[in-house]
């Protein structure tokens, strides 16, 4: 009798034992997959706290950066699927006027911040401006330069058919602020609103030389050549971008601030020949 109830003991232990195990093991699947799944509960979160941009970021940026902004909106669609970067390029003075009399953008980027403080006087700026690059004048030539024009003096020759920038535009501005810094007096034959316009009268072969941003000279790549001067140092004009406080769209203005002012996007502007702030 004796030998029956301690194998029916051993047998219950066993059991117990082994009942013991199989509840320790599904504890520990259960706590492993809760444990996922609420890992994937805080991605899920944290993707849906960062906001969508979506639709058309409207930029009014300086002439200048033409190039460079048209190939960063190119990337800006690219990061951001469905959106459209829009651009309207011009005279600083001219689209700080448009702003401040109401024309719908979202992003301010000027060539200097004297035009900039147009948009900020009239609180017509969400965000502080930022500087985001710098800008040096050089002269552009007809390809071969014929003229040999070498220096700032040089422009100033008899029968040199010479095309400056605006004095209320940024590289109108910036080239005055030049020849008064070397003493010198010139009376170009037309004064553009813009520095394209000021290229684009060396390139059709109108003029034989203008003053403008040595990255205009880069972007005509042969159809101009391009002449360094020293008293450029002394002109150098800050590039300031802002926020708009009528943009639009907010949400896309920013993150098109946050591109231009990326590592990424300061290479492209680098390869534009712009110096960084």
């Amino acid at each position: 009798m004796t030998r029956p109830v301690r194998r029916t003991r051993r047998a219950l232990q066993v059991a117990g034992a082994v009942g013991a195990a199989l509840l320790a093991l599904s504890a520990c699947s259960s706590s492993s997959g809760s444990s996922g799944s609420g890992s994937s509960a805080t991605s899920d979160s944290s993707k849906s706290s960062s906001p969508k941009v979506s639709g058309t970021v409207t930029v009014f940026a300086a002439a200048s950066l033409k190039e460079s902004f048209t190939s960063l909106g190119k990337e800006f669609e690219k990061q951001h699927p469905g959106t459209k970067a829009t651009f309207n390029f011009g005279g600083s003075d001219t689209l700080a006027a448009s702003i401040t009399g109401g024309a719908p953008a979202d992003v301010f980027a000027a060539a200097s911040p004297k035009t900039m403080a147009i948009v900020t006087d009239k609180k017509d700026a969400a965000t502080t401006p930022i500087t985001f690059v710098r800008n040096q004048l050089e002269i552009a030539t007809l390809p071969g330069n014929p003229d040999k024009v070498s220096s700032l003096k040089d422009l100033t020759k008899s029968g040199l058919k010479v095309v400056l920038c605006d004095k209320t535009v940024p590289c109108g501005a910036a080239a005055q602020k030049a020849l008064d810094a070397s003493h010198l007096r010139l009376t170009p034959v037309s004064y553009e609103q813009d520095v394209k316009s000021a290229l684009t009268k060396v390139e059709l072969k109108e003029a034989d030389a203008a003053v403008v941003y040595r990255t205009d000279v880069k972007a005509a790549g042969d159809k101009v050549e391009g002449v360094e001067f020293p008293e450029s140092a002394k002109a150098i004009n800050d590039y300031p971008i802002a926020l708009l406080k009528n943009a639009p769209n907010a949400a896309a203005a920013k993150a098109f601030i946050e591109l231009v002012t990326s590592a990424e996007g300061q290479k492209v502007l680098s390869r534009a020949g712009f110096l960084k702030p």
